[in-house]
């Protein structure tokens, strides 16, 4: 098979799929699967920055506790190809790892900021209390990017009344969730906190990331093990992420991530589109920091 990397060098994000990882049916065998997320997850802490290639390789990740196979972000049920994430952290950065198993790797986004969710990808979102952050890319390592403030929260005078969230000069949208657009929830969606106010134009500060196939994108003539993601976010680029909370963390401090994974699948001539992550919401909603995964930074 063919190894295909994609890097940025200005806002990036890293993807990657090692040698040593094997889809689990392969080898013939039956395995079991748990559906049941872990309470809390522990992001290890290492002493310096880590080499980006694009393939995972640096040995720190082989380290890092992978999470558990993503399952159907509504039921809960096992997700039929596997996916798994991991998190390190350092005084600089926050790391994340995405291993991505795909037969025929597909992405044909190329421009910044594309509706990402619309074929097939990984997300990260970061929850900041009032507001939070939404990640997303491709196997072409295509980003997009939006920054969210909940309404409740901005108000005159408070930390967000700033020329960075004006909401007129920087044509801010209005955001009710996955569902503000059902007759039953129009405008306002099904979240209790309402809607927010989304920043479509924002960039997080010193991203990086890369991607790397383990095989071949876009051809269905051959199959592919699938690719890989690692993502790099500054711990500078979270001022408005921190809510009160030290950056880089200290010992034992906890925040709340979504990873998630969209996906097409092709029945009949037809296809769907399935959503898998970490930890279950209960419904088909990504935009659920209350649901998010709770990561504990530990040194």
């Amino acid at each position: 098979m063919i190894g295909w990397f994609v890097t940025t060098s200005i806002t990036s994000s890293l993807v990657y799929l090692p040698p040593a990882w094997r889809s689990p049916w392969r080898s013939g065998q039956a395995i079991r699967v748990s559906s049941e997320p872990s309470a809390i997850y522990t992001a290890q802490y290492i002493e310096s920055p880590l080499l980006l290639d694009g393939r995972l390789s640096d040995p720190r990740w082989k380290s890092a506790a992978k999470s558990p196979r993503f399952v159907d972000m509504a039921t809960g049920d096992p997700a039929p190809f596997n996916t798994q994430a991991a998190v390190l952290w350092d005084e600089t950065n926050l790391y994340v790892g995405f291993w991505v198993e795909e037969p025929f790797p597909t992405a044909q986004l190329t421009e910044r900021d594309s509706l990402i969710f619309k074929e097939n990808d990984v997300e990260v979102f970061i929850d900041g209390g009032d507001a939070y952050y939404e990640f997303e890319i491709n196997a072409r390592n295509t980003v997009y990017e939006v920054f969210f403030i909940w309404r409740d929260a901005y108000r005159r005078g408070s930390r967000f009344d700033t020329a960075e969230f004006d909401v007129i000069e920087r044509d801010a949208l209005t955001f009710g969730g996955n569902f503000d657009r059902t007759e039953e929830h129009f405008w306002r969606g099904t979240h209790p906190r309402g809607a927010r106010w989304a920043f479509l134009d924002w960039d997080f500060p010193g991203l990086e990331s890369r991607v790397y196939v383990d095989g071949v994108l876009n051809d269905k003539s051959q199959i592919s093990r699938g690719w890989t993601a690692e993502l790099v976010f500054p711990w500078a680029g979270m001022k408005d992420l921190a809510n009160g909370r030290s950056l880089p963390p200290t010992d034992g401090d906890i925040w709340n991530l979504f990873f998630g994974r969209f996906q097409k699948i092709p029945i009949g001539e037809s296809e769907v589109q399935a959503a898998w992550c970490w930890t279950p919401h209960g419904v088909y909603d990504t935009h659920m920091p209350d649901k998010f995964t709770p990561i504990r930074f530990s040194r």
